[in-house]
């Protein structure tokens, strides 16, 4: 399962077994659980069918464990190679409770890329289950090996299969997300379609669980298929729900157009101090938010309004603006054209240039509602600068309301799902808190 656009992770998702094209990889915290779970199922059950295996079937049963694990690192494997191929910035593979995730950045993406990053994984599983039954018949019959390369086999093609029905927040709706945008040209009616996919497929796995499979096996519903089916529907309503918000919240946002919601901020350069961040910030040149850049233009953070207003009056001019600075992760800069959508800014790699008279829209942390976007410094624009330096020669703040020194806002918020919620209040006269 591929998880787009999510950010890297606080801290470590588990324990870092092995670094893939320089992508670390998990064992999730909770992947334990499916450990004990096949010992507690699959253990017993083989030792009633096998005799002769005694204690041993709970070796055999660890082992299958052991190999579902390698298969779901192989899947993940796949997505996230293949995302890095075409480019996007993978955080994370891990292997967990529902199997697995790989996380990435996939900012400027097309349809058919997504749905090859989406294909991968149930092709790999694929190619195990017929690699592992092609083995099963080179060994002999009942032997612990034929019961493993069986039972790695049939899970793998399980695995698969499972993966590919059409609904998220599986890799077969990321593939039906692929198809409906690229047949609409909108991002929004794919996710929205792909979601409510997932919701009619959760609805069916419930009656699969339920009725259908103790039917087939002619017994009555146990207190087992009760459990799978709450905590397999439960992850798949949760998928398939975010996937139909999101696309409802892009819809609403494409009509917000970047030119048509900035606000200026201003920019410090890092050998300036906090008494000219607080010479900025109150005053009418100040703009929504002050924007630390390195010697080279390179933005590196925001100023943060609370730790600015912590310092005493008398340290102020000592006090570097590094100090105070937020800084932000990589990543929180991209292009883009003032006449394109909000939505479309924020999704385009930070490295790709844009139509027309490109501009840059600065992205800080997801924690934060801040938004500024600052037209690039290869605008032709010619019309006149204004220059302040607040305290110091060496702070200088360019502002200017339409050359390719402006500095813009938009104050917004984003969600840790990277769905997206616009904001209306407008941008502070004097000091206060940019969160």
């Amino acid at each position: 399962m591929t998880t787009d656009g999510a950010a890297p992770p606080q801290r470590a998702p588990g324990l870092r077994i092995a670094t893939l094209a320089g992508i670390p990889v998990y064992i999730g915290r909770t992947w334990p659980i499916i450990a004990v779970v096949i010992l507690v199922l699959y253990g017993p059950s083989l030792q009633a069918s096998r005799p002769d295996l005694g204690s041993g079937a709970y070796l055999v049963a660890a082992a299958f464990a052991l190999l579902l694990l390698v298969s779901v690192l192989a899947h993940e494997a796949a997505h996230a190679l293949v995302a890095r191929a075409f480019g996007y910035r993978v955080s994370r593979v891990v292997a967990d409770l529902w199997g697995g995730h790989t996380a990435y950045e996939s900012a400027g993406k097309t349809p058919g890329a997504s749905a090859l990053v989406a294909v991968v994984g149930p092709a790999t599983n694929g190619v195990l289950a017929v690699i592992a039954w092609q083995l099963s018949h080179l060994v002999p019959g009942g032997g612990v090996a034929h019961i493993l390369l069986g039972a790695t086999a049939w899970t793998n093609g399980f695995v698969a299969l499972f993966n590919v029905l059409p609904g998220l927040p599986l890799d077969g709706g990321f593939i039906v997300d692929a198809l409906v945008w690229k047949i609409t040209g909108r991002r929004e009616a794919g996710l929205t379609a792909a979601g409510w996919c997932g919701r009619v497929l959760t609805v069916l796995v419930v009656i699969g669980f339920v009725v259908v499979w103790p039917a087939v096996e002619n017994r009555p519903v146990t207190v087992v298929d009760l459990v799978w089916a709450g905590m397999i529907s439960a992850f798949l309503w949760a998928g398939a729900t975010n996937a139909v918000r999101a696309g409802r919240t892009r819809g609403r946002l494409n009509g917000v157009m970047v030119d048509a919601v900035w606000r200026r901020v201003t920019t410090l350069p890092l050998s300036a101090t906090a008494q000219d961040a607080w010479a900025l910030r109150t005053s009418e040149l100040g703009g929504a938010a002050v924007v630390v850049v390195d010697p080279t233009g390179a933005e590196l953070g925001l100023v943060d309004d609370d730790a600015l207003r912590g310092i005493p009056q008398p340290l102020l001019a000592s006090t570097p603006v590094s100090a105070v600075m937020r800084a932000q992760p990589r990543g929180w800069v991209a292009l883009a054209s003032p006449s394109e959508p909000v939505t479309t800014a924020v999704s385009r790699s930070p490295a790709r240039a844009s139509a027309g008279r490109p501009t840059r829209v600065v992205v800080p942390s997801t924690s934060g509602p801040w938004w500024a976007a600052r037209p690039s410094a290869h605008s032709t624009d010619s019309r006149s600068t204004s220059t302040l330096s607040p305290t110091r020669s060496s702070a200088r703040c360019e502002v200017s309301s339409s050359t390719s020194r402006v500095t813009c806002s938009v104050r917004s918020r984003i969600s840790s799902s990277s769905s997206l919620t616009a904001s209306s209040n407008p941008a502070p006269s004097v000091p206060s808190s940019s969160e």
